[in-house]
């Protein structure tokens, strides 16, 4: 039997970069926000051993190194199965967008073989298990809107939003992510201080480096702390929602009709747009291009090289993305998904 799961998109709303730690990973702070845009992922299981990929886009790895076949790996001894693993996926995201493609596909494979098998891990060993393939697959174990700290991977599921109209701009850029830390890195290597405006980093006088422990510098912790304030801020009027009759449109610069406007107005920002713009200056003009077109929120997923705008209807969506079809740069019309819409379509599961 053949098992066939959908595979999520996430975009980031908001993306803070902390200290190097011990572990060799930095601590991050981020909002992951699922989105229907998605791969398809396809598990069968049958008689015999090992894993087998199979994927008909090239830069998809089809050895020990692509993430459904480590999570498969990982899954079998705690599920006490046995058995020749297949996986096929059906690319439609792009390789290193930003968009989580790879860390969503080892989900649902898991999801998949779960079906297949007949089995089921626990909750905690599934997130075990997806944490230590990668830091961003526990988020594909909550859905909706999702806290991320640590280096990603500690996970906890923020209030249920509604849908939104998102449109995503696919440039043909492939932006590799360890790179974009590397750059970042030596930005901070060159800090003499960290300001409290957004973390722009005051270039040191005559050239002079600082080494690593720079990023242990309290104002970094200072920055990581303004988005875990940021967060609170913002979930404290989100539990007052529910007692309200009527908000302030956000037409009228008040609270927002839509939480998730809230969430964005608080100025999150993705601090991989500092090293990466620079590099790919027309991710830059992307971001403009869609802010320009009436996106209440524009930035860069991840590391990118996706951008993504929110807006208020799919209509307004559309008229950016045909403009940007026009120039020439892939774009498509899709929505977010809350946590309950995510898990309705993921336990649809085809056969």
């Amino acid at each position: 039997m053949t098992v066939s799961v959908p595979s999520f998109a996430k975009i980031n709303l908001g993306l803070r970069i902390g200290a190097l730690r011990p572990d060799g990973f930095h601590a991050l702070r981020t909002a992951y926000q699922t989105i229907a845009l998605h791969d398809v992922v396809r598990v069968s299981v049958a008689r015999g051993s090992g894993i087998e990929i199979r994927c008909d886009d090239p830069r998809v790895p089809r050895d020990s190194t692509n993430t459904c076949w480590r999570i498969v790996e990982l899954a079998m001894a705690p599920m006490k199965a046995r058995g020749r693993v297949l996986v096929e996926i059906e690319k439609r995201l792009p390789v290193q967008g930003g968009l989580g493609g790879a860390s969503g596909n080892a989900v649902a494979a898991l999801l998949a073989l779960e079906r297949a098998l007949k089995k089921k891990l626990s909750g905690a060993d599934r997130l075990r298990v997806a944490a230590e393939v990668g830091s961003d697959l526990p988020l594909f174990l909550i859905g909706g809107t999702v806290l991320g700290v640590g280096r990603g991977e500690e996970v906890y599921p923020l209030p249920d939003l509604p849908a939104m109209a998102c449109m995503i701009a696919l440039p043909e850029i492939a932006v590799s992510t360890p790179k974009a830390f590397a750059e970042w890195d030596g930005l901070a290597e060159q800090s003499s201080a960290w300001t409290g405006e957004g973390a722009r980093p005051h270039m040191a006088i005559g050239g002079t480096q600082f080494s690593t422990e720079k990023l242990t510098h309290p104002r970094a912790s200072d920055r990581m702390l303004m988005f875990s304030r940021e967060i609170s801020a913002w979930l404290s009027p989100a539990s007052e929602r529910g007692r309200r009759r009527s908000g302030v449109s956000a037409k009228g610069g008040g609270r927002a009709e839509n939480p998730l406007l809230d969430l964005v107005r608080t100025g999150i920002e993705n601090d991989f747009e500092r090293v990466v713009f620079p590099k790919y200056p027309e991710l830059r003009e992307l971001k403009s291009v869609l802010e320009r077109a009436g996106a209440r929120y524009a930035s860069l997923s991840g590391s990118g090289s996706a951008v993504y705008g929110l807006f208020e209807s799919p209509e307004k969506a559309a008229v950016a993305a045909k403009r940007l079809n026009k120039s020439g740069v892939s774009a498509v019309v899709t929505s977010t998904l809350t946590r309950q819409q995510y898990w309705k379509r993921l336990l649809a599961i085809g056969s």
